[in-house]
């Protein structure tokens, strides 16, 4: 046994020695400098490429065997020599593992390379001058492997086989400071990859091996004097299975980060991707990625102090050569109860890359979303954004998106239909059908003194947010617009509308109203208008037409109050008017309107009342009978003149039972104040409210009215006394001078003195002598 292992020692030993032998006689006796034409040649050969190898070729020994090349080059063929090479580096070092030259086998032990310098560049028609490289690369790749492996055994290969094989297991690959270069010309952008590192330990072709990478990634667009678009710092870490064999290269635990910046933001974008695994053929220019989670950070002044954080876990399936995607079980997850979830498909990745999928939103509360991004408006109610969720079909491109097939809750409203839309806010098309909506949840709030008082609310409202305005003009004015929308019920401005129907289309900033139209105070409304946003102030038209509504639930839900007026209401008209608030709206309202007022009531005040207990009065008689609280109003129209937020009418007419009345007067839209004076004669009908002297039927009897809408009624008409005793006044002068001509005059200029001095007991006397 003794024997054996001095015997197995001395064995060793000198199998030592010759090996320490043979490595002091290479590297003393053999130049490698005469290895720079065969490299030449052989790069030349099989890439095209022409290598410079302007630094020297040097061995060796200790602590390793290897060889190093410094300052190499190799051009295209033809490139001109004032361009910056192909691909370059400072320093390149091969060394070998001493243990294995023992046993015949040439093992990398080391590859380093120091200032790599890789420059790409895609023509104008876009070819990159790397594409016939690797055309001719692959096909010579198995001439190149031949030539190449004389050179990788030794100075003196044997043809019989007995050459050192190469076990391609490198104990260490590292790539320091490396730079690559990309231009697209055809694109206009610059991308480069400074600062790139890449290190891996035992890369074999037949098992996994760690890698480590980490580069800075500059993205620019060729503008002088501008920072580049994105500054991106990126870190890898992953095992690698090159699967040479398969042209199969999976990557497993997959780990990839990333700190960006882009122009115009010193904020660093905080991003991560990592995957259980990666699989990667090049042959078939297919990806799979198996577990995927991405998660970011984002950090912006209009976001908050903190970052804010999203997760996305998904599976991705690719395929380059058919330019497609799948992005399946996709679930986004962030703050305040964000989850979406859904998959895409995606098609035409190269050239125009369009998407088609479901999405879903579970419900969540957006207002701590609007606020973050600075967007939440003041609101009426706490609740408004409250809840949100949707489900759809998603189709779309970079430049737009449609959802269809859509579902969407909001604060409790139902609507179904599409919607669709540019990313850039210059396009929108919805379709919507919708169980209700309260708009005035929505809208600015009501001032406190405001409260009690519907009509006086509205007024206060228009003068809420006067900067916010009612819709946002920016926004329409580069809008191109195709709406349709349907409401079950609809609450605007505290009034209720039913069955709602809304035609909207609109080009660069001119929206046309096609159809409106709704249930209203059971009544119809409908309308047609236009808006036009090119401009400050906006411009609105609209023509509307109002049938069988009922005026008194309209002045009830305004003035929370009973109202005075009953009747059913028909109107139409054309109006205009510019602004962006109620207020301006009924400051700046032109126009023409005409109304009819059908089987009306005037509440509270009993005209036909009122002038027969005068009538009756005049000739020393009382009226006996019972007397209904209102005035009934057979019908009464009028056509109005809106100029400046004011509406007159000189052409009002009114039939009460046997009395006709005829005035006019005007409205202030905007303080909702009236002053009307008409006039009210007894005519000779079936339904007269009170027997009448016939020389009584052609007398006046003025009235006049004054107040606002929202004021008390029973304070709002009078008789006009003055008018009264003018217009017996005429009368009795035209009586006397038919009885007794010239001379009677001097008596009836007498009778005017007593009714201008005098009223009551000698006012009624007159009367009795013009009667009797």
């Amino acid at each position: 046994m003794k024997r054996i292992l001095r015997t197995l020692l001395a064995t060793i030993g000198i199998l030592g020695l010759v090996a320490v032998a043979a490595v002091v006689f290479v590297t003393t006796f053999f130049d490698p400098e005469d290895l720079k034409p065969r490299l030449v040649e052989v790069v030349r050969e099989h890439s095209g490429l022409e290598l410079e190898l302007e630094g020297p070729l040097s061995w060796s020994f200790y602590p390793r065997l290897g060889v190093s090349v410094e300052s190499a080059e190799a051009r295209l063929p033809d490139q001109p020599p004032e361009e910056r090479p192909f691909a370059a580096f400072e320093n390149g070092e091969v060394s070998l593992a001493f243990a294995p030259l023992l046993g015949g086998e040439i093992a990398i032990e080391g590859l380093t390379i120091d200032g790599l310098r890789l420059n790409l560049v895609r023509d104008a028609e876009g070819r990159g001058n790397w594409q016939a490289l690797m055309e001719r690369l692959r096909d010579r790749g198995e001439q190149a492997e031949q030539a190449l492996a004389p050179a990788s055994a030794g100075p003196n290969p044997d043809a019989d086989g007995s050459a050192l094989s190469v076990a391609l297991n490198i104990a260490s690959v590292q790539v320091r400071q490396g730079q690559v270069n990309y231009r697209d010309l055809q694109a206009g952008r610059e991308m480069t990859l400074q600062q790139l590192n890449v290190t891996g330990s035992n890369v074999n072709p037949d098992q996994a091996f760690p890698l480590n990478a980490s580069l800075r990634l500059i993205l620019d667009d060729n503008k002088a004097n501008e920072a580049p678009l994105l500054i991106s710092d990126v870190t890898l870490k992953t095992q690698v299975d090159m699967g040479l064999a398969e042209g199969r290269h999976v990557l497993q635990k997959l780990a990839l980060q990333a700190d960006s910046r882009f122009a115009g933001d010193e904020s660093a974008q905080k991003a991560s991707l990592n995957a259980a695994e990666s699989v990667i053929d090049l042959d078939q220019q297919q990806l799979q990625l198996t577990d995927g989670q991405l998660d970011v950070g984002l950090l912006d002044p209009r976001l908050g102090e903190k970052r804010l954080p999203l997760a996305m876990g998904f599976q991705l399936d690719a395929d380059l050569k058919a330019q497609s995607a799948h992005l399946r079980e996709v679930e986004l997850t962030g703050p305040d109860g964000l989850e979406l979830t859904g998959n895409l498909r995606f098609s035409e990745l190269l050239s125009a890359p369009a998407y088609r999928g479901q999405a879903s939103l579970a419900p969540l509360s957006l207002r701590p979303w609007l606020s973050r991004l600075q967007a939440m408006p003041t609101t009426s109610s706490d609740a408004a954004f409250g809840e949100l969720g949707l489900s759809s079909s998603v189709e779309g491109d970079l430049e737009r998106i449609a959802l269809q097939d859509l579902t969407l809750k909001l604060d409790g409203s139902t609507f179904n239909g599409q919607l669709a839309g540019r990313f850039d806010a210059s396009s929108l098309t919805l379709d919507l059908q919708g169980d209700s909506l309260n708009l005035d949840d929505y809208l600015p709030p009501q001032t406190p003194d405001a409260e009690g008082n519907a009509s006086l609310s509205l007024v206060n409202r228009a003068h809420a947010e006067p900067a916010q305005g009612l819709l946002p003009a920016a926004w329409l004015g580069g809008l191109d617009l195709d709406a349709s929308l349907e409401l079950g019920e609809l609450q605007l401005l505290q009034q209720h509308f039913r069955d709602v129907v809304l035609r909207l289309q609109g080009e660069q900033g001119q929206h046309r109203l096609t159809h409106f139209e709704a249930g209203f105070h059971e009544g119809q409304l409908a309308a047609t208008g236009s808006l036009d946003a090119r401009d400050t102030p906006l411009a609105w038209q609209l023509s509307p037409t109002v049938s069988n509504l009922r005026l008194g639930s309209l002045m009830e839900s305004l003035n929370e109050q009973p109202s005075a007026i009953q009747g059913r209401l028909q109107s139409n008209g054309a109006l205009e008017s510019r602004g962006n608030s109620l207020h301006e709206l009924k400051r700046g309202l032109n126009g023409q309107l005409d109304a009819r007022l059908e089987k009306g009531q005037l509440g509270e005040v009993n005209i036909s009342r009122q002038l027969c207990t005068t009538v009756a009065s005049f000739a020393g008689k009382s009226t006996s009978r019972e007397w209904q609280s209102g005035t009934p109003i057979q019908q009464a129209e009028a056509s109005f003149r809106i100029r400046d937020g004011v509406a007159t009418s000189d052409d009002l007419e009114a039939s009460l039972p046997g009395i006709g009345v005829s005035g006019q007067g005007q409205l202030d839209v905007a303080s909702e104040r009236f002053d009307l004076t008409a006039d009210a004669r007894f005519t000779d009908t079936v339904d007269a409210a009170c027997e009448v002297n016939p020389r009584l039927r052609d007398v006046p009897f003025p009235v006049h009215c004054e107040g606002q809408l929202g004021g008390d009624s029973a304070e709002w008409c009078r008789f006009d006394r003055q008018a009264l005793q003018a217009a017996l006044g005429e009368l009795l002068r035209q009586e006397v001078t038919e009885r007794a001509g010239e001379e009677a005059n001097k008596r009836l200029d007498d009778a005017m003195d007593q009714l201008e001095n005098k009223a009551g007991s000698e006012l009624r006397g007159a009367i009795e002598s013009l009667l009797n």
